[in-house]
């Protein structure tokens, strides 16, 4: 195993001390860009990636002669390059400035694959509004997108809220204070029916508020894609069918906000809120925030401390090139982020590290099993965390090639407790013996336990602007 259909794969100096046959992305691409650079007759691919609101993002590769004895492998890295520039800006045209063959293997796969097809669907049709679409031209759209200010408004009596996949998570705040906090335990994965996502969500505002005397403003955050408050794509309602999704679901926190009176109003990807709060707290910018929860959610503040039109679904982006990587059960590829940084990626490790638990067993209380052996010194639990730990820094050193970066503050339920440390000291090892230039750029941060409620919830109901 030394290639994935042709591409060249590497293995790493730290071995994930449970997955030995972990080929990290950013090796793969980093021996395939010396391969092309070491050949004179390579060729130059640009891509553009379009929003449906115009939005333009550019990119530059490089890759093999056709003739090349490897050429195979030029499919094999373009298809993961896109799947990444896909998933973490977002677009639903894919504009080609190269080899005919490239372009239509790109067309094939968006229309003959599982994994494509998926892409297909949730990004470009459930997210954008489109179908995925293939260009090749020679005359790629100019790069064009904006950010804008996210949060930071502290003044008054605030909500803020967090959906997870096992918890909702909710804040009474007055004037950037925390005067009320409650964690409740749900299920909102796989239920059909959208009200038990409301009446959740109401219950858990109402509780706030009644530590309030009154409500200037509501913000949260929950996995997914949100617009202009409108649901756009998300987990948590993977269980509602498509048509009743479209009737409930897309304005669920338009009615929501309805039923509070329209005080203003503010949803984002939790992601989003993870990295404000993490720029928030370190009074700094060129913020990556991760959380390993139930999946993976990811946010990004911009040097310039703002956010983007980006999506930041890094559970679905490639980071394991191994083609007998674990496979994602909801997107169906393999070797993405959900099943590396997540509490998937601790239940799909647990007979590697030889530790028993019933299949059935749901994964809030696989890792509490985990978490609990961790307390007791177990080394079985300790190789899950130190086997994280080294695909973060893998992780991040990929991220790095698209994410301008500083700092990176990692949370989610996976790093509560002592086992969070090991995660982070061995994503810093990965930089140090493998990247030393990023170890020197790259800053690792985990809040602690104040902060990782307190700091997400001020940031969650920091998001609205109070008007007037």
């Amino acid at each position: 195993m030394d290639t994935n259909n042709g591409l060249p794969l590497v293995a790493p100096r730290v071995t994930p001390v449970l997955d030995p046959s972990f080929r990290p992305a950013i090796l793969a691409t980093r021996a395939f860009r010396a391969l092309a650079g070491a050949t004179p007759d390579a060729v130059p691919v640009g891509l553009a990636l379009e929003q449906a609101d115009g939005s333009v993002f550019r990119f530059d590769v490089t890759v093999l002669a056709e003739s090349h004895p490897q050429a195979a492998a030029n499919r094999t890295y373009l298809e993961r390059f896109v799947k990444f520039i896909l998933w973490s800006r977002g677009g639903w045209r894919i504009f080609i400035d190269g080899p005919e063959s490239l372009a239509d293997h790109l067309v094939s796969h968006y229309r003959d694959t599982d994994a494509g097809r998926f892409d297909a669907e949730l990004v470009g049709l459930r997210m954008f509004d489109h179908p995925i679409e293939v260009v090749r031209t020679r005359d790629l759209p100019a790069a064009h997108s904006t950010t804008r200010p996210l949060g930071r408004h502290l003044e008054g009596c605030r909500i803020g809220f967090d959906l997870g996949g096992s918890d909702r998570k909710v804040s009474a705040v007055i004037d950037g204070r925390v005067v009320f906090s409650e964690e409740t335990v749900w299920d909102p994965y796989h239920k059909p029916d959208p009200q038990y996502h409301i009446d959740g969500i109401m219950d858990s505002l109402t509780k706030a508020a009644a530590h309030l005397p009154r409500v200037d403003a509501i913000g949260g955050s929950a996995a997914g894609v949100y617009v202009n408050n409108r649901v756009k794509a998300g987990s948590l309602f993977r269980g509602v069918p498509q048509a009743l999704f479209d009737a409930r679901v897309k304005d669920l926190f338009l009615e929501v906000r309805r039923a509070w009176g329209d005080v203003p109003f503010e949803v984002v990807n939790d992601g989003e809120v993870t990295a404000l709060a993490g720029s928030m707290s370190l009074a700094s910018n060129a913020v990556l925030g991760i959380a390993l929860g139930t999946s993976t959610a990811a946010g990004y503040v911009t040097p310039d401390g703002n956010i983007t039109s980006w999506l930041n679904e890094l559970a679905f982006v490639p980071v394991d090139f191994n083609p007998a990587a674990a496979v994602d059960e909801w997107s169906g590829d393999y070797g993405v982020g959900s099943q590396y940084f997540s509490q998937q990626a601790v239940g799909r490790l647990l007979p590697s590290a030889g530790i028993e638990a019933p299949a059935e067993m749901p994964l809030p209380e696989t890792l509490k099993v985990v978490q609990a052996l961790m307390a007791s010194g177990d080394e079985r639990a300790r190789r899950i965390y130190q086997t994280l730990g080294t695909y973060l820094g893998y992780g991040v050193a990929h991220f790095a090639d698209f994410y301008d970066l500083q700092h990176v503050i990692v949370l989610g339920r996976v790093t509560s407790g002592s086992g969070g440390d090991d995660i982070v000291n061995g994503a810093r090892e990965v930089l140090r013996v493998e990247f030393p230039e990023l170890a020197e750029r790259i800053a690792f941060h985990v809040p602690d336990e104040t902060d990782k409620r307190h700091g997400q919830a001020i940031a969650a109901a920091s998001l609205p602007a109070i008007i007037g």
